[in-house]
């Protein structure tokens, strides 16, 4: 079972879980006005994406495609990991909820401990970003104030902590932001002037770059949408290895690169 009980500053990363999307991913959530996603190439980004999670050092688990759910390969806004136990969320987005479900014995496979955020409360992990032992948690359209107050009291109730975020331009609070630890924080548009990320070694991306900004850390390598190479050049100067990670086809359903994995 998943359950490391000493959290460090730098949160190493062993394990991922991923879904296959579905031929009914053309039906998915988006507002990106970029076209409908050609579905084999999906499949082959997708490839891509789980080989570049094994390079990274990570036993991946693929789960089959869910022809009912056409969102449901964005495994990331349906479960929180922790160090300490996992959390199932409640999307706010109505036509997700039932993603949870099936995920759930995959989640319950690596923890002992898993948790539930209930309705009135909504939650999609897209909106949480882990910092050590704290997660910022934005409200969105697809989080709120509920949903943000019970998965802070759970965090508390197992050693960590929690703070909500105020956003109005962002699907997602990760839609802006991507922390790749040492202090350094991938951020654009609102969150570039958010009180809470000053301490952080801001690294701005240009708005006509923004899909670019969720970008990942996992063990050391950060992972950047292919095609931005701007974003590259300036988390390579900071020293990281940086693998690109063609994910055009999940764009257009409004979805990045940590939506498409649970890393932890």
């Amino acid at each position: 079972m998943h359950d490391k009980t000493n959290i460090k500053e730098i949160t190493m990363f062993e394990y991922a879980i991923t879904r296959k999307p579905s031929k009914s991913m053309i039906d998915g959530i988006s507002e990106a006005a970029l076209g409908l996603p050609d579905y084999e190439n999906a499949l082959r980004q997708h490839a891509d994406y789980i080989a570049a999670l094994k390079e990274c050092g990570l036993e991946v688990t693929e789960l089959e495609a869910v022809e009912e759910f056409p969102d449901s390969c964005f495994v990331e806004d349906v479960a929180l990991m922790t160090p300490k136990c996992a959390i199932l969320t409640n999307p706010g987005a109505e036509s997700r909820r039932g993603e949870v479900a099936h995920i759930e014995d995959a989640v319950r496979s690596h923890y002992g401990v898993v948790e539930q955020i209930v309705s009135p409360g909504y939650v999609e992990a897209g909106d949480i970003m882990m910092v050590g032992d704290h997660y910022y948690i934005g409200l969105s359209e697809r989080t709120n104030h509920d949903g943000a107050d019970q998965m802070i009291a759970i965090l508390e109730k197992h050693g960590m902590t929690g703070s909500v975020v105020e956003m109005s331009e962002m699907l997602h609070l990760k839609t802006g932001l991507g922390y790749l630890e040492d202090n350094n924080l991938v951020a654009c548009g609102e969150f570039l002037s958010k009180p809470e990320f000053q301490k952080y070694n801001l690294i701005e991306i240009d708005q006509a770059d923004s899909y670019s900004a969720n970008s990942v850390w996992i063990n050391g390598t950060v992972l950047v949408p292919k095609g931005f190479d701007s974003t590259t050049s300036a988390i390579e100067k900071l020293g990281y290895n940086v693998r690109e990670v063609d994910v055009s086809e999940y764009q257009k359903l409004d979805g990045g690169l940590s939506c498409l994995s649970l890393r932890f």
